[in-house]
C-alpha cells in the first residue's frame, strides 16, 4: 500500500500549503478508492485526501455498510492522523472496529480503530 500511496502523491494540487496527502479506501469486497488532498486560494473550498476517497466510493455506489478501511500518508516526515473534519466523516461511513492505517513516506504506519481516533462521534442519534 505505502508505494500505491507514494505514487498517488503527486496527484494532489497543494499550491498553498505543498502537503500532499494520499489516501485509499478499501471496501469489504476489496475494491479500492483512492483520493487526494485538493487546495484553493480560498483555502475554504478545497477538501482532504480521506474525504476525496469516501466520495469516490459513494459515486461508484458503495454503500456506508461495505466500508472496511481506509490508508492515509502525509507528507510531513513523520506518521499524520486524519483532520478532524475526516474524522467526522469517517465515523460516519465506517464500522467503530474498522483500521486507520496511517502513513508517513518512509513507510513508517501507525493504526488506529474508528473508536480510537474517533471516540465521542457526532452521529444521527445527535439529530433528534
Amino acid at each position: 500500500m505505502k508505494d500505491k500511496l507514494l505514487a498517488l502523491h503527486k496527484n494532489s494540487y497543494v499550491p498553498i500549503s505543498n502537503f500532499p496527502v494520499s489516501a485509499c479506501l478499501i471496501t469489504k469486497d476489496d475494491q479500492e478508492f483512492f483520493g487526494v488532498n485538493v487546495e484553493d486560494a480560498s483555502t475554504r473550498a478545497g477538501t482532504c485526501a480521506e474525504r476525496s476517497a469516501i466520495f469516490n466510493a459513494i459515486t461508484a455506489g458503495i454503500k456506508k455498510n461495505d466500508f472496511k478501511e481506509i490508508h492515509v500518508m502525509v507528507s510531513s516526515g513523520k506518521v499524520g492522523t486524519p483532520c478532524f473534519v475526516c474524522r467526522q466523516l469517517i465515523s460516519e461511513f465506517f464500522d467503530k472496529k474498522s483500521k486507520i492505517y496511517c502513513y508517513d513516506t518512509s513507510g513508517k504506519v501507525e493504526i488506529y480503530t474508528v473508536e480510537e481516533l474517533c471516540p465521542f462521534p457526532f452521529g444521527e442519534d445527535d439529530l433528534v
